[in-house]
């Protein structure tokens, strides 16, 4: 072992454990890998940048801009809209529809962003049906996941291994390769799912409301300012109640009247009415203060803290956005969007207090109230994912034809092989943007740059290890203990590693560590590197036991109120199926 490899080795190590505590943003670890390999002189400058060039991070930013081309036209939301009506008559026959439509559409535009969409419309149909939530959003997103399979744009991932795979010489793979496998995956993880997985799933409640949702009964309360008051005459921000006590006054009535999202400035008077948040402890406190007078009996629902000004909303924090690792108060969450947070449900549990200094998590769901004129700002932001029934969108519906048919030349001249699929991706970004399906500031918006950054950090890592020879170490490590038994029980060991790395980082991390290293395994047994990259392939993007190994879990895990071992008691069966379907079909259609 060199130093170069023995130094590979440490970096790839502190890298997997940054990822895992998620001590640091998972873009900025890579570009740190990307940095240290550069100083360290392991890889050239040229080498070290380029990721950013590489096939697989500009196709990758394409399929953000032609996804968002079709959710600004509404063609996705023609096609949800009819699970409702289903929903009203069967859960059963609307389970097993939005799946279908779902891993259809996964299939060819980005799975985050599909389930985003849908979110809203399978709480609409749970509340039909008069099910849970939870019985539809793991299904949502495990349906994702199975059409993602299906093709080569079904998922990043796949598009970052083909890319690894053309570099080392390899050939890239087809549209439609991955099929025959994604497609025997989507059936049996459809059969699973309605059998086994949803009876499995916890029920956690119905379509009640967000303030029964998030237990706010305990937390809120009205009190009445007498003339004795140490509150009266102050303004909000320097009155003993929020000074001392830090509680959080919501809203303020005078003479009967609701002041609209009271400032910080405002005075207070005698007989104000004050809506408070507090825990009971608070609340007892403030009966005790002279001049103060806690209103009894009150029983809060959604409508008592909405009003023409105000509205009550459910939102989640999505996945490596800006606010995931970050709190409320560091982007000055109240004053820049008029809304006040009233509870987060955060990992598994709701908290009620320290909302504004609590470090958010992707998947974490806010109760957010907020003026109606700051609500389009609110849903702009791409931090935020909106679950709620508020207003909707507008959308260009006159251009989901033109949307539609981009998206199918995107597909077809890259199966026929007419154009690489880097390029039907881009020249179908530009079309969407010349024809108004949607604006040039759009596209930069629908660019998720984080994970941009975190695919050329990582591609610079597989480089690293390719050419220290820490790739080719590994790979003769794996060959010595598992090579005996075969190449089929070498390539299970691929997938079986990849899956159970990926259940604790980013599938995209996991694809770029494994990918090198199966190829260098492959080639130094004389085998093809084909059925090897597909093992690593499907095992980074089946990721079904944490709602941390996919972005489309994360996003569902706040919404469905879901505990860490639902996803294992439902997840684990199907990686397992998974893994040994897997093994045994991959070498029938590539074989070794």
């Amino acid at each position: 072992m060199t130093l170069e490899i023995t130094f590979v080795f440490l970096l790839v190590l502190t890298t997997v454990l940054l990822f895992v505590t998620e001590k640091l943003p998972v873009d900025l670890v890579a570009l740190i890998v990307m940095a240290t390999l550069l100083v360290s002189g392991i890889i050239s400058l040229e080498e070290g940048i380029s990721g950013f060039s590489n096939t697989a991070t500009v196709t990758v930013a394409a399929m953000f801009v032609i996804s968002a081309g079709l959710f600004k036209t509404g063609a996705l939301k023609v096609i949800s809209s009819n699970l409702e009506r289903i929903g009203r008559h069967s859960f059963w026959v609307a389970l097993i529809a939005m799946m279908l439509v779902v891993g259809v559409i996964s299939a060819f535009v980005n799975n985050t962003a599909t389930v985003a969409i849908f979110m809203p419309i399978v709480l609409r149909v749970a509340r039909e049906a008069n099910v849970s939530p939870s019985k539809l959003l793991m299904p949502l997103s495990f349906a994702s996941i199975f059409g993602g399979a299906c093709t080569l744009i079904g998922t990043s991932t796949n598009i970052l291994v083909n890319s690894i795979a053309e570099r080392d010489g390899i050939g890239s793979f087809g549209m439609f390769e991955f099929t025959p496998i994604g497609l025997m995956i989507f059936v049996v993880g459809m059969i699973y799912m309605v059998l086994i997985g949803v009876p499995m799933i916890p029920s956690k409640g119905t379509g009640e409301d967000l303030t029964d949702k998030f237990g706010m009964g305990d937390y809120l309360t009205e009190i009445i300012l007498l003339q004795k008051a140490k509150s009266v005459g102050k303004t909000l921000k320097d009155s003993p109640l929020v000074r001392d006590m830090d509680i959080d006054i919501l809203e303020v009535f005078r003479g009967g009247r609701r002041l609209p999202m009271p400032s910080h400035e405002v005075i207070l008077q005698e007989y104000d009415v004050l809506r408070v948040r507090a825990n009971v402890r608070k609340i007892r406190e403030i009966q005790e203060r002279e001049g103060i007078v806690i209103k009894s009996g009150l029983k809060w629902r959604d409508k008592d803290l909405e009003s023409e000004h105000a509205i009550l909303v459910e939102a989640v924090i999505a996945p490596h956005s800006m606010l995931d690792g970050k709190s409320l108060e560091d982007i000055g969450f109240r004053d820049r969007f008029g809304a006040s947070p009233l509870a987060i449900r955060h990992s598994g549990a709701v908290r009620h207090e320290k909302l504004e200094t609590t470090v958010l998590r992707g998947g974490d769901a806010l109760l957010i109230e907020v003026k109606r004129d700051h609500l389009i700002q609110l849903k702009k932001h791409p931090a935020f994912v909106f679950i709620s029934e508020v207003e909707q969108a507008i959308f260009r519906k006159r251009k989901v034809l033109p949307a539609l048919a981009v998206v199918s030349g995107v597909v077809i001249t890259s199966a026929l092989g007419i154009f690489p699929i880097v390029v039907s991706a881009i020249v179908g970004a530009i079309i969407l943007i010349l024809s108004g399906c949607l604006t040039l500031e759009e596209a930069y918006e629908s660019i998720d740059w984080k994970v941009i950054f975190l695919l050329a950090g990582l591609l610079t890592l597989g480089i690293a290890l390719e050419k220290s020879g820490a790739a080719a170490l590994v790979a003769k490590t794996m060959i010595d203990y598992i090579g005996p038994w075969g190449p089929l029980a070498l390539l299970s060991a691929f997938f079986f590693i990849t899956s159970i790395l990926t259940e604790a980082m980013s599938n995209n991390a996991s694809a770029a560590l494994l990918a090198p290293i199966a190829i260098v395994a492959a080639e130094s047994q004389g085998l093809s590197a084909r059925p090897f990259l597909m093992a690593v392939m499907f095992g980074a993007s089946l990721s079904f036991m944490t709602p941390v190994g996919y972005q489309t879990n994360t996003l569902i895990y706040g919404p469905g109120q879901y505990r860490f071992s639902d996803f294992l008691r439902v997840g684990t069966p199907l990686n397992i199926i998974f893994w040994l379907l897997c093994t045994w079909f991959i070498p029938k259609l590539w074989p070794f």
